[in-house]
């Protein structure tokens, strides 16, 4: 067995594992988003629906939303860091670094929405009464 068969069988390898974690990655982003959607709607209708607090129901389902789009976009960057490690082209470089301050910059403006509607509802509870036993 050559040195060369060897080499293409080990970047073989390497394109399959990449592949597969490529779709791992944007399987994770897509469960992720889902299920951070689907809760933040069940804490909004389950709140709006049962309590009289509609700006917390908002504010904690858009949390819930935030939380979820941030982790999936995280994943979203790991996949596209990966999708371009096998290439070596120039074009799918700067396709990689034009993604990834998009995306670093969604991630950091949801976390600053994040802040600031945790910061709200903690307010927002400070001032309610409390029940004096």
């Amino acid at each position: 067995m050559s040195l060369d068969l060897v080499n293409v069988y080990a970047h073989l390898f390497v394109q399959a594992c990449n592949g597969i974690l490529i779709s791992f990655c944007q399987l994770l982003a897509l469960i992720v988003i889902a299920i951070g959607v689907i809760r933040a709607l069940i804490i909004f209708l389950n709140e709006t629906l049962f309590k009289a607090q509609t700006f917390e129901a908002f504010q904690r389902s858009r949390l819930m939303m935030g939380y979820a789009f941030s982790l999936g976009l995280s994943f979203l960057i790991g996949a596209s860091i990966l999708k371009t490690m096998i290439s070596s082209q120039w074009n799918d470089i700067a396709q990689l670094v034009v993604t990834i301050v998009i995306r670093t910059a969604l991630n950091l403006l949801l976390e600053r929405a994040n802040k600031m509607g945790q910061k709200e509802i903690t307010a927002g509870q400070d001032a309610l009464p409390h029940a004096t036993g």
